[in-house]
């Protein structure tokens, strides 16, 4: 899928028909990604930034962010929740950063570490029978 005309209607079906759906996209980051939807969706439909914004605000839950590391490996860098929007912008909740502790044998060395953040949208996870304790699903 690689016109913004393909992932205009996966974005619309995610939102209006599909709960619980995961798609993935390239970017630099979560904020990046964000920022990419917004171009894809802007591509193929002439829609105002601020309807495609709260779309997307309301559509997303989670950004998972993966990058590739100098020794080639790959991991999850950074986890961040979509909370809605403010002064015209959507909101990201930071949830879990990684933490790089040096090499190991031309390894890279780290983990996800938990910020200070507790998740603000729990609705979903109450739907599901789970809860938040210190701010993590379990």
């Amino acid at each position: 899928m690689s016109t913004g005309c393909g992932y205009f209607f996966v974005f619309l079906k995610y939102h209006f028909v599909h709960d619980r759906s995961m798609s993935t996209g390239h970017s630099n980051g979560a904020k990046d990604m964000l920022a990419r939807l917004e171009t894809m969706v802007l591509s193929a439909a002439e829609l105002p930034v601020t309807v495609i914004r709260q779309q997307i605000a309301s559509a997303i839950d989670v950004i998972i962010h993966l990058s590739r590391f100098r020794d080639r490996s790959r991991r999850v860098t950074e986890i961040c929740e979509v909370v809605g929007m403010a002064e015209g912008e959507v909101l990201l909740n930071p949830l879990f950063y990684f933490e790089e502790n040096g090499e190991h044998e031309g390894k890279v060395v780290g983990g996800l570490k938990r910020t200070e953040n507790v998740i603000v949208r729990q609705d979903k996870l109450i739907m599901a029978g789970k809860t938040a304790k210190g701010g993590a699903a379990i």
